[in-house]
């Protein structure tokens, strides 16, 4: 038995739930699986798992040896990672997740000068404002805005937004522009934001000479994706706040314009955020400082693809 690689089996097996899952995060049939747990288990000499026909319960001695296996995984990918990523260039897959704004306007516009850098990574891209789980899914990091509130993940600062305030000239020819933030808790309609993580809808924040407000939106419909919340708002339905390089074409278009400019807010935070349990890995390293770098460029003119120098081998 190659106890290494049973171990690797065991510690997915227990964080995907069962052997289907782990199997496919491994690209490992289902059966080499079953043979390596079955291995492991008469090795030590005790059973690590419960199975029943839907789900795989980990045993007393089985959460005892996770937690420890765990750790020198940990500790063994980083040992080699010291001495092999100074040799060799990052390779394998990433699988990244980030919302479909970040994808469209900073990623894809330059992934081709990642591809130049780091030809031998391969790139898994999960698009959407959503929940995940980043064990089950073997999500290796994501891109998120605002400050994390789950104490489980490792976060890393890699950027900051500048926020306004935004509504369609439909909009303000209907209603009138809005005077005071606290209309748009009443006489005024928003776009509602809903937070995947909370479940809520998020508040907007204001502040004037010191005085600092979060406002509850009025709204008549609520989105949990950042492309469709702009989409809405240029539909009419009511004032947003978001990021300026989000809607900076819509507004030279003449599709959004500015409102409540006298108020302003604190910028938004940007973070890369991954599993404790997760060894930030020489390929999480070079995208993230690749990602960090590209999010500074956020705000200045939009970007184009940079294709001319690009040429992508199989």
């Amino acid at each position: 038995m190659d106890q290494l690689s049973a171990m690797r089996v065991f510690v997915r097996v227990v964080e995907t739930g069962n052997f289907t899952r782990a199997a496919s995060s491994l690209s490992m049939p289902k059966t080499s699986v079953t043979n390596l747990i079955q291995s492991l288990e008469g090795h030590l000499r005790t059973r690590l798992l419960n199975r029943t026909t839907r789900r795989v319960m980990v045993t007393t001695e089985g959460a005892l040896y996770y937690e420890r296996a765990t750790q020198l995984l940990s500790e063994l990918e980083e040992l080699d990672g010291s001495f092999s990523s100074a040799q060799t260039q990052p390779s394998g897959r990433l699988r990244v997740e980030m919302a479909g704004v970040f994808a469209d306007l900073v990623v894809m516009p330059a992934i081709c000068d990642f591809y130049m850098r780091y030809p031998d990574i391969r790139l898994d891209i999960g698009v959407g404002d959503r929940l995940v789980d980043y064990i089950a899914e073997n999500v290796d990091c994501a891109l998120r805005a605002g400050t994390p509130t789950d104490q489980s993940l490792v976060a890393r600062k890699v950027g900051e937004l500048e926020m306004h305030t935004y509504a369609a000239p439909f909009y303000v020819e209907r209603f009138g522009l809005p005077q005071h933030p606290r209309e748009l808790e009443a006489e005024h309609f928003c776009v509602g934001y809903l937070n995947a993580q909370s479940g809520r809808i998020m508040p907007m924040e204001f502040d004037r000479d010191g005085e600092a407000l979060e406002i509850a939106p009025n709204y008549i419909v609520s989105i949990n994706d950042s492309r469709s919340y702009v989409n809405a708002a240029i539909s009419g339905m009511g004032v947003v706040q978001v990021p300026e390089f989000m809607v900076k074409t819509s507004v030279d278009r003449g599709e959004l314009v500015p409102v409540l400019t006298e108020w302003h807010r604190d910028p938004l935070p940007l973070y890369v955020v991954y599993p404790q349990t997760r060894h930030l890995s020489n390929k999480v390293r070079v995208f993230v400082d690749w990602l960090a770098k590209e999010l500074q460029a956020v705000g200045r003119e939009p970007k184009v693809a940079r294709t001319a120098s690009c040429s992508v081998s199989a």
